[in-house]
């Protein structure tokens, strides 16, 4: 069976089907190229963003509010964001539904269903085919426990099949035999969305290019705030793959994990529950087209940019400890020298 039946159908396809038999009746359909696209493409179907997101509170214990905010950017894409008080990570993850099967990218920082419904708010959403519900496929931009804390709600549930967190369960899953050189493709029918190697911020990163909305869903690896550096280099790499594979292609939008300016490009404290007026939650292509000139001029521990902030936070922690010592080294050399004078003068 065949499930690249549409236009983009190559003979670099492959057939997904790697979960257990009870987990999921449909597989995802991946196909895996270099990034040589270079016919014309249809217009983005438009969307809106027309959406307070909510902002927290100052003291949530006396501001109650719903855990999950949900909105329509267009009858087929779901943009959810988690509140500030339910996590300071405040999370946005994306509901990509196709003809055939559908797509959640992230399930957020928070695993209790009683905190967060998540699952119970994704199939809600998700319409019925054949008289159940449209098959899931949950993916990951990356490890890290605040993209993926979510996983178990839906690790039970029928026609549902979770994409591994590790490199090699990525790498296998999506049929990738060069990483980080290959884009795969999903198809979730009528509907393909491009999955981009993104290594830097963490070496699982990966991002989503839709073609129906034409918006890149781009994870930790770019977002109005702090762009946290574990691997430079990799960054750049990185950067340079976005920019290239964004050259032939439309891009209404770049829509990324979290929102950490305000709109003054100033950063929320770390931890902080309230984010009043927010930074708007989409960037642009000026702002991934600068990134690989950005990381180009960094000096390796934090640099200020309008839209996002590179920070080396390992570099920065054994910066500020070296220092530390060093003062601290600096204060017993002093005491030791005033107690030795004092000792003169006594004497």
């Amino acid at each position: 069976m065949n499930w690249l039946n549409g236009k983009r159908q190559t003979t670099n396809t492959f057939l997904l089907y790697s979960c257990a038999p009870w987990k999921v009746a449909t597989g995802i359909a991946v196909s895996i190229s270099l990034v040589t696209a270079t016919s014309a493409w249809s217009q983005p179907v438009p969307g809106s963003l027309d959406a307070h997101w909510n902002e927290g509170a100052s003291d949530c214990k006396a501001t109650p509010q719903a855990p999950l905010q949900v909105h329509a950017y267009e009858p087929q894409t779901f943009i959810l964001r988690q509140s500030p008080c339910a996590s300071f990570e405040a999370n946005f993850l994306y509901l990509l539904i196709g003809s055939d099967k559908a797509l959640l990218i992230d399930t957020g920082a928070i695993a209790d269903p009683k905190e967060m419904p998540l699952a119970k708010t994704i199939l809600e959403l998700l319409p019925d085919k054949d008289h159940k519900k449209l098959p899931l496929l949950v993916a990951h931009t990356h490890r890290h426990l605040d993209h993926r804390a979510g996983d178990p709600q839906f690790a039970s549930l029928p026609s549902v099949q979770i994409v591994p967190i590790d490199l090699a369960g990525v790498k296998a899953f999506y049929r990738f035999t060069n990483w980080p050189n290959e884009i795969a493709h999903l198809d979730l029918g009528d509907r393909t969305v491009d999955v981009i190697p993104t290594p830097g911020h963490n070496p699982t990163h990966v991002a989503f290019y839709d073609s129906r909305t034409g918006i890149l869903f781009s994870g930790d690896f770019l977002l109005p705030g702090r762009l946290l550096i574990e691997d430079a280099a990799a960054y750049h790499e990185s950067a340079v793959r976005v920019v290239d594979f964004l050259k032939t292609r439309p891009l209404s939008r770049v829509l990324g994990g979290h929102i950490e300016l305000n709109t003054a490009g100033r950063a929320y404290r770390f931890g902080s529950h309230y984010h009043p007026n927010e930074h708007r939650l989409e960037l642009a292509r000026e702002d991934i087209t600068a990134l690989p000139a950005a990381f180009e001029s960094f000096n390796g521990f934090y640099a200020r940019y309008p839209n996002y902030i590179l920070t080396n936070p390992i570099r920065n922690l054994l910066a500020l400890a070296i220092i530390a010592v060093a003062v601290l080294i600096f204060i017993v050399w002093a005491v030791r020298r005033l107690l030795l004078r004092h000792r003169r003068k006594r004497a």
